[in-house]
């Protein structure tokens, strides 16, 4: 506010850019407060009240209580000028940095990364940009609303909103965020304990074939998730975070929960094979505890705990375990080929191992499958070795650049795990034959050894130079296996919970520390793995965590494929060395693979994600992530579109398009259901609004409208389009409309508009826009429906009541929370804007809303009587028959009424019948009315309607007569009504006939009758249809374009 000198100054005179967010409210409040010390004058009050209202509406648009930090408000104030002094004399203030690059001022900013940042972006501060309108349209100050110009929403899902802690976060490098988790994880315990007997059974010609088959399928998905995840920003989440950013939520939500889950029960799965392996140490040291199964809970139990104290101690300190590991775990690995140099005792030899051998190497070339083992049985045990490759990507929100290190790191990680499994294999087949005594005095030819003797790790233990080490390998790798899975678990869970696609999971969202660690995460982690290895069947159950982490691997190249097939433009990979149909080939290889380790756990994998997923889609998640799936839909929608273009129309395949002038979506709800009743899923829906008034006032409410308006019919789950256009009136804005919707043959081809029920006293150009309207749509040869209700179909007065009610009851409380209590001493309560209706209006408004929903819910049993009086290719007909194939009206039979000639009506019927029959149309019955041309028994209704309209120029002279007519060309002559007498009798006994056979049907459906262009003013013709309707239940006129939409051919 502004302070006076002297005299009176009003407290409302705000600078137009000032920003009131949650922070600034207390001192702008406390302002107010040291003013109140002058509220002795009354006109001080009424300001002061001026201002709160000023201030309610400001922080009314602020969004209340919706405030994020991360925003900087004051990248959306206009820009900093400074005075400058110009060449031709003239002086005024300008922006540097903008004039030294345009040489003038100008409000066009220069291209800048800050204006493509998402709301709350953690990576820097997001400007805004001026908008179309502020540049295009008359001068205008830059606007102080905060919102983008480019139409983003503030409060983005892809946002993360950093707070004061963040910037003391530990961020790593792709070497030990990336490089060393990923070979970690896929080393593993197989290096030591398996590898010697995949090459035993397969020989290591085909040994060969199973690592780099099994190293091809992880090199593709390392591909993949490389493209993936260069195409933008990649936050935490992983696996997660790349499928439901690539594939959508429904997807993205279905693997995700699996493969969290997946990566805790793998914790238990490497302590229980560390365990194992400490327990075999103290079995050989008789130093059982109580037995073997208990010994392996108590260690597994133990070191999950110690694990758990290393994560929850910080990301830091599990990355210098890991590096110590990593360390253990290569000495170990080293140990093995410094093993095979060493000359071979005599008590090696008779185990099988002889140094390098070229006769040993050939002899161990092909394979010896034994034990009912085959290639894929072999395959399908070692390929969860080389599984882990995502160990990065989990946690790819602690990393410092993760879209430059997950690529590398993980390529890498490959490149050098492969390697060192055929190095160490190949070493160990060329120095150990496949059988052997343990005797030195017998002889046997050499090979691998498999010998049933010695236990799997005991070969490894031999060949290396010191066997301890071997042992501290296999603790290293069973240890970094399960630390990197108990980290990845809770840290991917996080981020499923965050997006909140699972609402009760929500709980586990949040993050504690500069990390945000999922501290609640690492404690369900610690549950379920310690469940698991309590009571769990881990070698029963390892086939299914294998399937989980392949169905990740397989979604992760489907991804890729997919993005890269609906070539979106948005798709722009930094990583260039991917092919969709390489990644096509890793997800089918992946889907394979699964089958091969084990089909009813494949099948079982495949069940729980589409159960997921029908879950997820249901549920249908608030997000859009702008996934390759909406990309895909695109693409399909405007292939359909054009395919449908070459074929032409055919009555078979007719259905009802509708254009539904309905105006706002909540407007009339009647008319709506009744709309979304004919087309339901199965065909076009399209609501219409014209704005009428001055355009720039008219774009702003259809751009503030379009988005409010389809999201209110995606909620109430109508299947429908909103449009709107702007125009000087409504007849110009329905013609363009009618012109100029759909596409190609997906455009509507029925308008369904409501009766005018105020047309006597709507005025003159108001009734004529109105008929131009109908004629409008036979001349575009569109059907016309009209849909009339007693009560009204207009609910948007009600509807803006409730509004209006809400908002400033909720704007004035949220308001008042700031204000010091003996501030409110002053001010009196405030006179609602929105008082209550008078108590007959009040009625009228129930009894309308109570009609505006009837055709919403199931409507009771009865009829749908059809007056089908004209044929007009059969849309009369065949609309009725759609209604009785819905649900809601599944009770209700039709009733068919024709005309018919006196004296045949029997044969009349009969006809009717066969049509009927023909057609495959079932109704209850058909009547036949023979005395519709009968004189109706009273026009007094009629004559009272057209009284204020009619000329009466009959009893004028001629040239009197024409001077009227001239000056008044809407009202109805004398000579008109004489014209056309007949029809106009025909719509008063119709009434009468309708009212004597109709009157208790749930909807009436009657022939609509035309009216010739420039011979029927449009009063008469709103008169013909007000009469025809007048006192009915709810009824539909309709008329066809005259082209049969009906055929009783095959």
């Amino acid at each position: 506010s502004q302070q006076a000198p002297s005299g009176r100054r009003d407290l409302c005179e705000f600078n137009p850019n000032l920003h009131i967010n949650k922070q600034a409210q207390p001192l702008l409040l406390m302002q107010l407060m040291q003013c109140s010390a002058a509220l002795t004058h009354c006109w001080m009050i009424e300001d002061l009240r001026a201002t709160l209202a000023f201030l309610m509406e400001r922080f009314k648009s602020k969004g209340g209580e919706h405030i994020n930090p991360s925003y900087d408000s004051t990248l959306d104030e206009p820009p900093v000028y400074e005075e400058s002094n110009f060449s031709n004399g003239e002086h005024r203030a300008v922006r540097p940095s903008v004039v030294s690059a345009f040489g003038h001022d100008t409000l066009d900013r220069m291209p800048n990364i800050d204006f493509y940042r998402n709301a709350g972006s953690v990576s820097g501060q997001r400007a805004v940009r001026p908008s179309l309108q502020e540049l295009h349209d008359v001068f205008q100050k830059v606007r102080d609303d905060g919102q983008d110009s480019d139409g983003a929403p503030s409060d983005d899902l892809e946002s993360a909103i950093p707070s004061d802690s963040d910037k003391g976060a530990v961020k790593f490098g792709w070497i030990r965020g990336v490089l060393v988790r990923c070979m970690l994880n896929i080393w593993g315990v197989m290096l030591f304990i398996r590898l010697s007997w995949v090459f035993g059974q397969a020989g290591w010609g085909l040994g060969i074939v199973v690592v780099a088959l099994s190293c091809v399928v992880t090199t593709i998905t390392g591909l993949s998730m490389s493209a993936i995840c260069t195409n933008g920003v990649v936050r935490g989440g992983g696996a997660y975070y790349l499928i439901s950013r690539s594939l959508g939520p429904e997807f993205g939500g279905s693997i995700g929960l699996i493969f969290a889950f997946a990566n805790a029960v793998a914790v238990a799965m490497y302590v229980v094979g560390f365990a194992e392996t400490v327990v075999d140490l103290m079995k050989e040291h008789a130093a059982i505890m109580v037995d073997e199964t208990n010994d392996i809970r108590i260690i597994g139990c133990i070191t999950v705990v110690l694990l758990l104290a290393i994560s929850v101690a910080g990301m830091e300190w599990e990355a210098k375990a890991q590096v110590l590991l990593l360390i253990i775990l290569l000495v170990a690995i080293v140990n093995v080929f410094v093993g095979t140099v060493i000359p071979a005792t005599a008590d090696k030899k008779s185990k099988g191992f002889f140094n390098y051998n070229s006769k040993v190497f050939s002899e161990n070339f092909l394979p010896a499958f034994r034990d009912g083992e085959t290639f894929f049985s072999v395959f399908a045990i070692f390929f969860p070795a080389a599984t882990g490759i995502l160990a990065g990507a989990n946690i790819s929100g602690d990393l410092r650049d993760p879209q430059g290190g997950l690529p590398k790191g993980t390529l890498l990680a490959i490149l050098i795990t492969g390697v060192t499994y055929l190095a160490v294999a190949l070493c160990v087949s060329a120095t150990v034959v496949r059988d052997a005594t343990g005797n030195t005095t017998d002889l046997i030819t050499p090979g691998v050894c498999i010998s049933k003797l010695y236990s799997m790790l005991s070969v490894m233990t031999m060949v290396s130079g010191f066997g301890p080490l071997i042992i501290a390998g296999t603790f290293s790798a069973t240890l970094s296996s399960a630390l990197a899975s108990l980290v990845s678990a809770p840290k991917v869970f996080q981020a499923l919970c965050k997006d909140n696609i699972y609402k009760a999971l929500h709980f586990f969202a949040k993050g504690h520390g500069k990390n945000n660690e999922p501290i609640r995460g690492y404690v369900l982690t610690f549950v379920i793995s310690v469940a698991f290895i309590l009571i769990g069947d881990l070698n029963a159950i390892a086939p299914i965590i294998s399937n989980f982490f392949l169905a990740s691997y397989a979604l992760i190249n489907f991804s890729c494929f997919h993005a890269s097939y609906a070539k979106s433009p948005g798709w722009r990979p930094a990583y260039k060395y991917y092919n969709m149909w390489l990644s096509l080939l890793g997800a089918v290889l992946c889907c394979v693979v699964m089958f091969v380790i084990n089909w009813w756990a494949a099948l079982l994998t495949y069940g729980i994600e589409i159960l997921l997923y029908i879950y997820v889609t249901v549920k249908k998640p608030d997000v859009n992530w702008g996934s390759s799936t909406q990309a895909v839909t695109f693409v399909s929608a405007v292939n359909n579109a054009l395919s449908l273009s070459g074929v032409e129309d055919h009555v078979k395949n007719f259905r009802p398009q509708m254009l539904v002038l309905t105006g706002s979506a909540r407007t009339r709800p009647a008319l709506l259901d009744l709309a979304h009743s004919f087309s339901k899923n199965f065909g076009l829906c399209l609501l219409c609004e014209v704005f009428v008034g001055p355009r720039a006032k008219a774009l702003e409410e259809i751009n503030a409208n379009m988005e409010k308006n389809q999201v209110w019919l995606r909620k109430t789950n109508r299947k429908a389009f909103y449009t709107a256009v702007a125009c000087d009136s409504f007849g110009e804005g329905a013609e363009r409309l009618l012109q100029a919707s759909g596409l190609g043959r997906m455009r509507p081809n029925t308008l369904m508009i409501g009766f005018k029920r105020n047309w006597r006293t709507a005025g003159t150009e108001a009734v004529h826009n109105y008929v131009g309207v109908l004629h409008d749509a036979f001349d575009f040869e569109y059907g016309t429906v009209v849909l009339r209700m007693n009560q009204g179909l207009d609910v948007s007065h009600i509807i803006e009541a409730e509004v209006c009610s809400d908002n400033k009851l909720h704007s004035f409380l949220q308001f008042l929370s700031f204000i010091p209590l003996f501030l409110l001493i002053f001010l009196s309560p405030p006179v609602s804007v929105c008082s209550p209706p008078p108590p007959q209006v009040a009625k009228m408004n129930e009894r309308l809303l109570e009609a505006s929903t009837q055709f919403k819910k199931k409507l009771p049993k009865g009829t749908i009587d059809v007056w089908w009086l004209f044929d007009d290719g059969g849309l009369t007909l065949l609309l009725p028959y759609i209604l009785t194939t819905r649900k809601k009206w599944k009770d209700c039979k039709l009733r068919i009424f024709i005309a018919g000639q006196p004296g045949r009506s029997d044969l009349d019927k009969e006809e009717m019948k066969s049509l009927l029959q023909k057609f495959r149309i079932t109704c209850s019955d058909v009547n036949v009315i023979d005395d519709i041309h009968v004189k109706p028994s009273s026009d007094r209704k009629f004559e009272e309607m057209i009284e204020p309209f009619r000329l009466y120029e009959g009893s004028k002279d001629t040239v009197q007569a024409e001077a009227m007519q001239k000056e008044q060309p809407y009202k109805i002559t004398d000579k008109e009504l004489n014209t056309f007498e007949d029809k106009t009798n025909l719509q008063i006994r119709l009434n009468e006939v309708i009212q004597e056979n109709s009157k208790s049907a749930n909807l009436i459906i009657v022939s609509m009758p035309i009216a010739r262009k420039e011979s029927v003013s449009s009063y008469l013709y709103m008169a013909w249809l007000d009469i025809l309707t007048m006192n009915l239940p709810p009824t539909l006129l309709i008329r066809g374009n005259h082209k049969s939409v009906l055929t009783f051919y095959s």
